[in-house]
């Protein structure tokens, strides 16, 4: 089973999120596909809630604060994307990591509070082109790997998303190459910590400029179980696409 996923990031607001669900028809795609969107927090419940919604297409949040609640302006609690229909959580983007400047320990926070409110966590975990260029690409990726992993091993489920930093938004693409070596450093991981039953079970997906163009080749590399997708989920013709490069 794929898991194909996007993220749109601080694109759709409600109007524009349900004219894409009025698009959206997973018709097309093999029933064995799990889908996601990650809607921007103000159009979470719009889509969640939408009776135009494909009964295939669940919803995440972009980003959760580690607090349940309380004076915090501006941020979204883990309980409050629940009550809007959230049923994911991504933790530790790229974007959240290296333009917010949030923490490994800020991850594990989230973490924690997405395992508290019944959401599973999708982690993301990623290297700068610098930090690939010394060599440093597996320590990187498995310390915030295992900065959350204590937490992870709570929810009764879990992802993983490798972003390449230096992929995102930049037109570079890892190669099937990259993408596996990375994921199976980070299964091999899991393997030692959960078994490897249970590292079997853990979905990897790869994010970093994935397109309809270059999805099946990259789903077809060894441990890459699906893909998470920026800017091409945000048209529906394209997102389902990438669907169907491996259906």
């Amino acid at each position: 089973m794929a898991v194909i996923a996007g993220n749109w990031k601080m694109h759709h607001g409600p109007a524009e999120a349900v004219r894409f669900l009025e698009r959206f028809d997973a018709a097309t795609l093999s029933a064995s596909h799990e889908l996601i969107v990650f809607p921007p927090a103000v159009s979470l419940a719009v889509v969640a809630g939408s009776s135009l919604r494909d009964p295939r297409l669940q919803v995440g949040a972009q980003n959760i604060f580690w607090e349940d609640s309380g004076a915090f302006t501006g941020e979204l609690s883990a309980p409050m994307a629940a009550d809007a229909g959230a049923t994911f959580a991504l933790i530790g983007h790229s974007e959240r990591r290296h333009v917010f400047g949030e923490s490994s320990e800020d991850t594990r926070r989230k973490v924690e509070a997405s395992v508290r409110a019944g959401l599973s966590p999708v982690l993301c975990v990623g290297e700068t082109l610098d930090e690939r260029r010394s060599g440093s690409l597996e320590r990187v990726i498995l310390s915030q790997l295992d900065a959350a992993l204590p937490a992870l091993r709570e929810a009764d489920r879990f992802l993983l998303a490798y972003e390449p930093v230096w992929a995102i938004g930049t037109g570079e693409t890892a190669t099937p190459d990259d993408a596996s070596t990375a994921h199976g450093t980070l299964r091999e991981r899991l393997a030692e910590v959960i078994g490897p039953v249970g590292a079997s079970r853990v979905p990897i997906l790869y994010g970093g400029s994935v397109k309809p163009g270059n999805a099946a080749e990259l789903l077809s590399a060894a441990d890459v179980d699906g893909v998470l997708v920026g800017g091409a989920s945000l048209e529906p013709s394209s997102f389902l696409n990438i669907g169907a490069a491996v259906n």
